[in-house]
Order: structure tokens, then C-alpha cells, then sequence
């Protein structure tokens, strides 16, 4: 696992939510705290969270779990720059990328285990799949950087694997949630629920609207 570094996304505005996604509650812990833990669980140890929006904020609520850091300056960018920003502070022992969503915090730790444990057997793109959906983390053996570090804009990381098509190893898993994302205050309620069973912790009455929910 030494070898595969994560890309954790995180430097976006959250603007459809209406609310700072990563800094939400999600069980016990929150969103980010969430995705991080999964991938630990998994083996992961090698982290870059790439920051944006409220770099700081979010900097201080992980500090303490021994990640690596990039800052995207621009967080209304497609993701193709985060990638980019993450990539140039993987470690120099780092032979490939698995890039993950700050807004999957359910995706579980032996999803993540059977993405790279293709890689190890060869395979050097690897898209999980659930009942015929793509979805993340994707694992990029970095034999890529050089394309990675220049995405296309507008087609980004999708567009890539297009490309390559007849090397991607798309991976049957048993997790619906490598396709969940929130993207609405609904979306954060109804995985939370499904989850745990439970609203999301202080969130009955409070929404993107309200103040208190700290919106942006």
C-alpha cells in the first residue's frame, strides 16, 4: 500500500449543497473525517487532501491525522485542476493515484482494498462498477502523470479514461455508494439516513438556509 497515495478532493464551494459538504456531520464524525477513515481502513495510509474553500477551517478539523496537504487557488475549478494540484505533492515513492470524492464518505474500506489490490495484479486503470455504474475512487497508475497533470478542462478525468478505454479494468463491487454523491441538501440527508438510520446529527430543523448551517 506504500505505493498507492490518495488524492482526496476537497477544494471546492459546495454551492448546490448550499453548505460546506466536508464540515458536515456524518455519524459521529464528519464528512471528511469519514473518507479519510475509510480509506485508512482499507490500507491507504498516504493521504493529499487537496484544499480550496475554506482551506484553513478544514486544514485545522484534520490536523490531526497526519495528511499531506496541496491548496487549489482557484476552488470554482473543474476537477482536473485538483487532480493536478494533488499530484504534484504525492510522495516520490508513489507509483499510483487513487482519487477520491470528499462527498462519498460512505464508500467502505473493502471496495477500496479490491481497487487496489487489481493494481497490483496489473491492471493500471481501475473504475469500480456497480450494476453497470462508474463511479470513485479511481486508481491511475501514475505510468499517466503526465496526462493527469494535464486534463482537459472540460472533459477531464472522464475523458481520459475514454481514451484508454481498453485498459481500464471497470471492477464489479458490492457498494452502491462508489456512485453516491451529495449534491443537495437531500442527497447529505438521505445517505445519512440510509447509513445510519438517523437524520444527520442536529440537522432536523436546520437546512442550507439557515444560518446556523454555516452556508457558502
Amino acid at each position: 500500500m506504500s505505493e498507492v497515495t490518495a488524492i482526496l478532493l476537497a477544494a471546492g464551494r459546495s454551492q448546490r449543497m448550499g453548505a460546506f459538504k466536508p464540515l458536515l456531520p456524518f455519524g459521529k464524525t464528519t464528512v471528511i473525517r469519514s473518507c479519510i477513515q475509510n480509506l485508512r481502513e482499507a490500507g491507504v495510509e498516504d493521504i493529499v487532501v487537496v484544499l480550496g474553500h475554506r482551506e484553513e477551517e478544514l486544514r485545522q478539523s484534520v490536523g490531526d491525522l497526519h495528511l499531506e496537504f496541496s491548496v487549489n487557488p482557484d476552488s470554482t475549478s473543474e476537477m482536473s485542476a485538483s487532480i493536478a494540484c494533488g499530484l504534484r505533492e504525492l510522495p516520490r515513492e508513489t507509483r499510483a493515484a487513487l482519487i477520491a470524492l470528499t462527498d462519498q464518505p460512505a464508500v467502505p474500506a473493502d471496495v477500496i482494498r479490491a481497487i487496489v489490490s487489481e493494481w497490483t495484479t496489473g491492471a493500471r486503470l481501475v473504475v469500480p462498477e456497480f450494476q453497470g455504474r462508474g463511479g470513485h475512487p479511481v486508481l491511475v497508475d501514475l505510468r499517466f502523470r503526465k496526462e493527469l497533470l494535464n486534463l482537459d478542462s472540460s472533459g477531464g478525468l472522464r475523458s481520459f479514461l475514454k481514451a484508454h478505454q481498453e485498459q481500464v479494468r471497470r471492477l464489479p463491487v458490492n457498494s452502491h455508494f462508489i456512485a453516491r454523491d451529495m449534491d443537495t441538501w437531500d442527497d447529505y440527508r438521505a445517505l445519512h439516513r440510509e447509513v445510519f438510520g438517523v437524520a444527520p446529527a442536529d440537522q432536523e430543523s436546520r437546512g442550507p438556509d439557515n444560518p446556523d448551517s454555516r452556508t457558502t
